[in-house]
């Protein structure tokens, strides 16, 4: 058994899969240091960020000891309950987050953003979201894209008024990106239904032009991805939510 490169999304927790089959295994042996970071980033393809997380993540599960300076030392063999599970998982039901009681702020998933807010911190985010699908989407992530793309042409002609395959369209080039937190965002102002202001906007300013330049920017988007452009989807991504702006915008 030896590591493999990692191709998918989930980085960190595919990478934390692998070393705990090999310490389950007896590559790593209870005791014994695995390969230092760098080392450990070059033979899986993957930034030493990412191994870092698993790492850590690893640890939280007790099964190494990271030891700044020094470097991971294997704890315990992973129980054989545990073998077959993802390891994201097991680690997201140990620490789980919630609301922090330190910080004055509350945590509202029903409240309305509103849409030209929503629509600022889509272009922020987005563009480099649909750039890093570009370099990192595997062949599920791009059948991904386009199984949503087909829905939201199927959307246009039945004269949608939610779109959900446009808004899916969005999320699953999130969740190409490899980002949790581009794909944690993109669901939290998307996952939702339509509220009253942005339906009422909505209603108000789109057009037949508009839905038929989001699904030509879509194909687009989606065409740059496919390539690996990753300044081809970023731009792509660019053009389209500036003609979203835009329209929302006109007199």
């Amino acid at each position: 058994m030896a590591l493999e490169p990692i191709r998918n999304r989930r980085i960190y927790s595919q990478i934390a899969d692998q070393i705990r089959d090999l310490i389950a295994s007896g590559v790593y042996r209870p005791g014994s240091y695995l390969p230092p970071e760098r080392d450990l980033a070059t033979s899986l393809g993957v930034s030493r960020s990412s191994v870092r997380e698993a790492l850590i993540a690893l640890e939280v599960l007790g099964l190494v000891d990271v030891r700044v300076g020094d470097g991971v030392l294997v704890r315990a063999i992973p129980p054989a309950e545990a073998q077959g599970d993802s390891l994201m998982r097991r680690v997201m039901r140990l620490t789980r987050p919630g609301p922090d009681p330190e910080l004055p702020v509350a945590l509202d998933l029903d409240v309305e953003i509103p849409p030209f807010a929503l629509l600022q911190a889509r272009r922020l985010v987005e563009p480099e979201a649909a750039a890093l699908a570009a370099r990192r989407a595997t062949s599920a992530d791009i059948a991904a894209i386009e199984a949503a793309f087909a829905q939201n042409v199927a959307d246009n002609r039945a004269r949608s008024t939610t779109h959900p395959g446009d808004r899916m369209f969005h999320i699953r080039i999130a969740q190409a990106s490899g980002n949790a937190a581009f794909e944690q965002f993109m669901i939290l102002l998307l996952g939702h239904a339509y509220g009253g202001m942005f339906r009422r906007l909505q209603s108000l300013y789109t057009t037949a032009e508009m839905i038929t330049n989001s699904e030509s920017q879509h194909a687009a988007i989606l065409d740059s991805i496919r390539a690996g452009s990753e300044a081809g989807a970023r731009d792509a991504m660019i053009v389209h939510l500036d003609m979203v702006i835009d329209v929302f915008l006109r007199e």
